[in-house]
């Protein structure tokens, strides 16, 4: 396969426990459909993963596969334009795209186990309003 910037041939490397094939020249990589996610599951496995992309333009590049054009689109709303083939046959990847994948999720994980706190006090204050002693507490304030 050759690289969809350069032309020159993929080779291939292992990545995050992942087979990719990357470009020599440019340091760009080239992800199987599957390899996105798994990527991905590399820093934040079993979370909601979200809308991947909502809408998509079309890009010069071509697919390393089936020569079609390539598409690119905004990564999960995120500031990362990446491009990827309607086949479903995978993912491009430029320079430093990978980290920004990981980033986002290792974001995207941490926010939702604060969101799963926050959650949970919020449950353990309601069920504190819920008591006796509580409104017996905020009449004494007014007491005073």
């Amino acid at each position: 396969m050759d690289c969809p910037r350069c032309d020159v041939e993929l080779t291939v490397e292992k990545h995050k426990g992942l087979e990719v094939d990357r470009c020599p020249k440019c340091d760009g990589m080239w992800l199987e459909h599957h390899e996105l996610g798994e990527l991905e599951d590399s820093v934040a496995d079993d979370i909601p993963k979200g809308s991947l992309m909502t809408w998509s333009y079309g890009s010069d590049l071509l697919c390393p596969h089936c020569k079609d054009h390539l598409k690119w689109f905004r990564y999960r709303y995120y500031d990362v334009e990446m491009d990827y083939c309607e086949k479903e046959h995978g993912f491009w990847l430029d320079k430093g795209e990978d980290k920004k994948v990981l980033e986002v999720m290792d974001k995207r994980n941490k926010d939702l186990k604060r969101s799963a706190s926050a959650e949970q006090n919020w449950e353990k204050f309601l069920a504190g309003v819920n008591s006796k002693g509580f409104f017996d507490r905020v009449k004494d304030l007014f007491r005073r």
